[in-house]
């Protein structure tokens, strides 16, 4: 059935209905503020899904085009071509009125904003179209939602990836596909509003560098400095104040730009100023010396402890904190390819990771293999129902999609508007109480042999597979698709002591990107946003990535329903691991997982706690310098 087909034939699909600007670029690597655009394709189509035009060109990019192997593209071939600034304003016109679609659509947008800004002219794009998360939305049965593989599942043929034209027009057939899915199931599409990007000053920002050293705690009256030592400074100083801060990172000392309980000194030439720092240091008993005493110890450091010299024991670590980790070890057992808690996954489901064939499922984990839909019930019984899923075996599904294969209707469930779509699929409805003893119908065709996530429980952990530690790590949050609310992904890279080393170590929607650029923030619908981690590049001193939920305004949790955190290595792999985690009603911050050092392993944690408090009060727990 053609896509004009189903515009005419369901009236629902006519909200789906834009006029489309696909678009795929080649790039001589992955930062957009730092690489630039090898080659640029935008192909055209109208709300039937019909081709209207296309355009495709070499670039000169001025630089090296980086990774040959993957894009072909060698400074010989691109040698003669344009540069952007000379097509920019063809490019403008095909995406003038029209949603920017991609595959991986942040990627491509960005490196478009930079490469329009350094031409100065304005990117006129304001709404983007992820096809990669419209088809995390949909669901199809394939091992993994690399464009290839779509291409395979729904039928476009491929001639040669990594073009940027041919991989634009099978983006097309992909898009064409996931429409008529998403119509199918009702799904509202992950839109993306996109501000104005037309700044022309692009200049390399300047980071602070990492501290390589452990915090051996507060400056002792008339004692040394030591090396990892966490030091402030406020007010005036007779050294510019850019020249004293280097001198003490070459010392080996950790200059912040906040005051914490961390904090082992603070240096002001005034001790009754009343700045932030300085109340903040009286209130936390910090040490504060002058600069004159602060520059005569700077003449003799002691040797501190590197972080890479870090123990699995650590003498420091609250008792509560160490208890709690040794109770993880104690549940953490080993399946194919990661370490997993026990309540998460079950063998079988480790098994068919590995196997095509159907997998014999456990008599008290009926529901292994499944995903489970719960509509209807207050916040409590809905969230119990959710736990009991995944108590007998089972992954509780927040949204409907293509992979869900059982419904449980708790009080008022039927009501529920999805469930015109539920019964047009087929799938099976039950009451609560089939969750006592669920008997099931066999496992759709599709789903034997596939291959899902691991299902852990809150506070349930991994070990992260070692051969994939290079890679780059994606921790997605996803929520009901209609929420009104206004939720944001946030995320802090803390130390051992659980504080961040400067105020850029917190990630939020202004600041999505950490000052290395080894963590970023990913906007990928209203309803669902990323962290993606490249673990192998995290500074030494970073012990732990901790990533939370915020609702904007004086909504709650209680509002938002359940949150899915998924990990996974790679943005087109399917998640290795997957939680459905449930605040109770009055919370409006909730720490949803962690990744984590545990000796020579990365971990992943799903936590799961909300707190009362707004995220102003959570940020400042971790060290972070707020503004009144």
């Amino acid at each position: 059935m053609s896509l004009a087909s189903v515009v005419a034939e369901d009236s629902g699909f006519r909200a789906y209905a834009f006029e489309w600007a696909l678009v795929d670029v080649e790039t001589s690597g992955l930062v957009a503020r730092r690489d630039r655009v090898l080659s640029v394709a935008v192909v055209t189509m109208g709300p039937d899904g019909e081709r209207t035009g296309e355009f495709s060109t070499l670039l000169d990019p001025g630089c090296d085009p980086g990774p040959v192997q993957v894009h072909g593209l060698t400074a010989e071939r691109l040698r003669g071509a344009p540069e952007f600034g000379q097509v920019a304003g063809r490019i403008a016109a095909m995406l003038q009125d029209r949603v920017l679609v991609a595959h991986h659509a942040q990627f491509d947008y960005d490196f478009l904003a930079h490469e329009f800004a350094r031409a100065a002219t304005p990117l006129p794009v304001s709404r983007r179209l992820c096809t990669l998360a419209l088809n995390r939305r949909v669901d199809p049965p394939t091992e993994d939602l690399r464009l290839g593989t779509l291409a395979a599942h729904y039928g476009v043929p491929q001639h040669k990836a990594h073009d940027a034209l041919d991989d634009t027009r099978v983006l097309a057939g992909v898009l064409r596909a996931s429409l008529r899915e998403a119509a199918r199931l009702g799904l509202p599409l992950p839109l993306v509003d996109c501000p104005p990007r037309q700044d022309p000053r692009f200049l390399p920002r300047q980071s602070k560098a990492p501290c390589s050293f452990r915090n051996p705690g507060r400056l002792s009256p008339g004692g040394p400095l030591a090396q990892g030592m966490k030091v402030a400074v406020t007010g005036e100083t007779d050294t510019p104040r850019t020249e004293l801060v280097a001198r003490s990172a070459a010392a080996g000392l950790n200059m912040m730009t906040s005051v914490s309980r961390h904090t082992s000194v603070l240096v002001t030439n005034d001790a009754s100023t009343g700045s932030a720092k300085a109340r903040r240091a009286a209130a936390e008993g910090v040490p504060v010396i002058d600069e004159r005493t602060f520059l005569r110890l700077l003449g003799e450091v002691r040797a501190g402890t590197p972080h890479e010299q870090r123990s699995d024991e650590r003498p420091d670590e609250r008792p509560a904190e160490r208890q709690s980790e040794r109770e993880a070890e104690r549940e953490v057992v080993t399946v194919p390819g990661a370490r997993v808690a026990e309540g998460g996954a079950s063998t079988a489901q480790a098994s068919a990771s590995k196997t095509a064939g159907p997998v014999p499922v456990p008599v008290d984990r009926p529901l292994t293999g499944r995903r489970v839909l719960v509509l209807g019930g207050t916040h409590p019984t809905a969230a119990a129902g959710r736990a009991r899923v995944v108590e007998l075996g089972g992954a509780a599904a927040i949204n409907l999609s293509a992979g869900v294969t059982d419904v449980v209707l708790l009080a008022d469930g039927a009501a529920d508007r999805r469930m015109a779509r539920i019964a047009a699929l087929e799938i099976p409805t039950y009451p609560a109480d089939w969750l006592d003893a669920p008997a099931v119908a066999p496992l759709p065709r599709w789903v034997i042999g596939r291959r899902g996530p691991l299902v852990l429980p809150r506070g349930g952990v991994i070990d992260l597979p070692d051969q994939q530690l290079s890679a780059v790590w994606h921790l997605t949050a996803s929520w009901a698709q209609r929420t009104t609310c206004e939720v944001d992904l946030v995320a802090f890279l803390v130390d051992e002591d659980e504080q961040v080393s400067c105020d850029e170590d917190f990630l939020f929607y202004g600041a999505p990107e950490s000052p290395d650029g080894s963590v970023r923030l990913l906007a990928d619908g209203p309803a669902e946003q990323t962290l993606a981690v490249r673990l192998g590049a995290l500074p030494s001193a970073v012990r732990k990535v901790v990533v939370a939920a915020a609702v904007d305004g004086t909504p709650t949790f209680g509002d938002v329903g359940a949150l899915q955190i998924t990990a996974g290595c790679g943005s087109s792999a399917l998640p290795l691991a997957q939680s459905a985690l449930d605040a109770a009603t009055t919370e409006r911050t909730l720490l949803l997982a962690e990744l984590y050092r545990r000796g020579p392993r990365w971990r992943f944690r799903a936590v799961g706690q909300g707190y009362d408090h707004g995220l102003d009060v959570l940020a400042r727990g971790y060290g972070v310098d707020i503004e009144e």
